[in-house]
């Protein structure tokens, strides 16, 4: 039955190779959860360097996050036709160009364009590094490598605040700056040196020798042993779309889609809650904890950042767990051999096995956020204790840890969707999340200060439990809806031929 595909290899790439290549692009794709958060500590310097309100500097994190949503739209498409590794170089060439500017920062207006450039070429990296992997992992490895993607840019997150609170004290905003553009001068040479081509309309399973720019240097010193079983005359299976300003925003399409737009909505609603609690941080702590330094208010970031890595690297394992699970019980039912491949079979339950735990995450989310706001205003209720924060940052670990968990069953079951566009996928769930993260995070101050702590995040609780019937919405009737999106789209293409 399924004993043709099994001679199929989906890439040639050894699983050591795959590794490589997963590591070095979710380094790249750090730039953008470091770009924003190492700046949260700086927010009360930035103010007073350049003389203007904290609400107008906290504006500049809502301007990039709003690109930081737009952004991956049209470079997803641009990685999906033209390459990987082209996009790749346009992104941080920007991103590059930007941090130099913005260690030059002198006013506002100057800060505000910069942010909104730097976001666009640093927030590319992420659906493009969840192009390549899609290039090169089979959906029973994804779950594991989109985890160890998800983890390592979240890195970024965890030392991010660190880094930009050690860097502030020490030398002022503008050195976080001259360190991103140093890195990113870095990341560029090995990409140029090591990264090939990956994108599957161009480099196939691997085995397509690659010319011109597609091709690394390293490759040109020792090409790959697969390219040796194959002509320069070989051509990719697939071939290569067409690229257009209109085709960039085509994904938009699948927001109708009902099973993509619960998951995008589940999605944006519990990256926009996170956003709140990070954004808030800074000026919470600086209201309840005035005896902190900028120092220790970067150190107040770090279970933030942990529960993300976390977060990120068990979900990757448990999907792959759940994956391996749910495949072999497929397989068993049918009578299929235990090797064989089932990967683009119709009626493979490809939403149940990604979404297992999404239940347990989401419960677990609603109700840390419903203790967060309260555990600022406790020491105001009970005066006879000592302040401490280790209420409010334990807190902070336990939603980080499952929003990201959230984020990351997401990606993964939309790249299961749209194996042909990856790179496109993950931008559309990108831009959903900013985008509603980004009026999330410029609601948030203003109703703490209007409500206080407590009244506010019980609001944000409240409204992340009215959309939690998502789950359960996408759990039931999810796999139906995609076989019937991928059936009329089957037959629209056999109409067309």
């Amino acid at each position: 039955m399924a004993g043709a595909k099994s001679a199929e290899v989906y890439h040639v790439l050894s699983k050591k190779e795959k590794w490589n290549l997963v590591i070095f692009v979710s380094l790249a794709g750090c730039f953008s959860p470091l770009s924003s958060n190492i700046y949260f500590p700086a927010i009360d310097t930035i103010s007073s360097d350049l003389g203007i309100n904290a609400s107008l500097v906290a504006l500049t994190i809502t301007v990039y996050m709003v690109v930081q949503g737009i952004a991956p739209s049209i470079f997803g498409t641009f990685s999906d036709t033209c390459g990987r590794r082209l996009t790749f170089t346009i992104s941080l060439t920007i991103y590059t160009a930007a941090n130099l500017a913005l260690a030059f920062t002198s006013n506002y207006a100057m800060l505000m364009a910069l942010r909104g450039l730097q976001a666009a070429g640093s927030a590319a990296t992420i659906s493009i590094s969840a192009g390549v992997i899609a290039d090169i992992a089979s959906p029973g490895e994804r779950g594991g490598f989109m985890g160890t993607n998800a983890g390592v840019r979240m890195s970024g997150q965890a030392i991010g605040p660190i880094i930009g609170g050690a860097l502030n004290s020490a030398w002022g905003f503008r050195s976080i700056f001259w360190l991103l553009f140093v890195m990113s001068v870095i990341v560029m040479g090995v990409l140029l040196i090591c990264l090939p081509e990956t994108q599957r309309s161009i480099a196939g399973n691997g085995s397509i020798p690659l010319k011109g720019f597609h091709k690394p240097l390293t490759y040109i010193i020792k090409p790959p042993t697969a390219w040796s079983e194959h002509s320069q005359g070989d051509r990719p299976t697939k071939p290569r779309a067409s690229i257009s300003f209109k085709k960039a925003f085509s994904p938009l399409a699948y927001i109708f889609q009902k099973d993509i737009a619960a998951l995008l909505a589940w999605g944006a609603i519990a990256y926009t809650a996170w956003s709140m609690v990070t954004s808030s941080t800074t000026p919470m702590l600086l209201l309840g904890f005035p005896f902190l330094t900028q120092w220790q208010i970067g150190l107040c970031f770090l279970p933030n950042g942990v529960g993300c890595v976390c977060g990120s690297l068990t979900t990757g394992w448990l999907l792959d767990y759940s994956f391996r699970r749910v495949e072999a019980r497929y397989k068993a039912e049918r009578g299929i051999a235990p090797e064989d491949n089932v990967t683009g079979t119709r009626d493979f339950p490809y939403v149940q096995a990604r979404l297992r735990l999404m239940p347990v995450f989401s419960t677990i989310l609603v109700v840390c956020l419903a203790l967060y706001g309260p555990s600022f205003e406790f020491n105001d209720l009970n005066r006879h204790f000592t302040p401490n924060l280790a209420a409010p940052l334990i807190l902070q670990f336990v939603i980080a840890y499952t929003a990201t968990a959230i984020f990351n069953i997401n990606s993964t079951v939309l790249i299961d969707c749209f194996p042909d566009r990856p790179a496109s996928a993950t931008a559309l769930n990108n831009l959903c999340r900013c985008l509603l993260g980004a009026a999330g995070v410029s609601a948030i101050q203003p109703m703490i200060g209007a409500l206080r702590a407590m009244k506010a995040f019980l609001i944000v609780a409240g409204v992340v439990l009215l959309f939690t019937p998502l789950v359960w919405v996408e759990g039931k009737w999810g796999e139906k809806w995609r076989r019937e999106r991928e059936d009329k789209l089957k037959g629209h293409q056999d109409g067309g031929n």
